[in-house]
């Protein structure tokens, strides 16, 4: 069901009941949530405020990696982590800050890809034991 995210429904400072004089926008409402997984290539287009199209990534195969200034576009083996919820963790749903494992060590997202339409990455430097 979707959500409206507006506050003309919410009382005033004061305490005081508000009479709106115009009812809901389409452009008040709240989006479907778009989470990301590693499989084939799926995406989503968006129509957002404005006319402007959004992508999103249902799921990908590839990560555009950074290794200092060198960028590598790599093959997503698994998801090792995603700190941001454990329910996520274990579906191994991407988001913005999760773990990924690529062929050439362990990287971190840095991009949203329910949002940006794209799975970006840090390589995170491994501590030898």
């Amino acid at each position: 069901m979707v959500q409206w995210h507006t506050d003309i429904h919410k009382r005033k400072k004061t305490g005081a009941k508000p009479h709106p004089s115009r009812g809901k926008r389409k452009s008040e409402r709240g989006g479907e949530v778009h989470l990301a997984f590693v499989g084939e290539l799926e995406t989503v287009v968006r129509r957002t405020r404005g006319g402007g199209l959004k992508t999103a990534v249902l799921s990908t195969p590839t990560a555009n990696v950074a290794f200092g200034n060198v960028v590598k576009k790599l093959e997503i083996l698994r998801v090792v982590s995603n700190p941001s919820n454990r329910d996520y963790d274990r579906r191994k749903v991407i988001t913005k800050g999760t773990i990924i494992e690529t062929p050439e060590g362990l990287a971190r997202v840095t991009s949203s890809p329910g949002e940006h339409g794209v799975v970006n990455a840090v390589a995170v430097k491994q501590v030898q034991a």
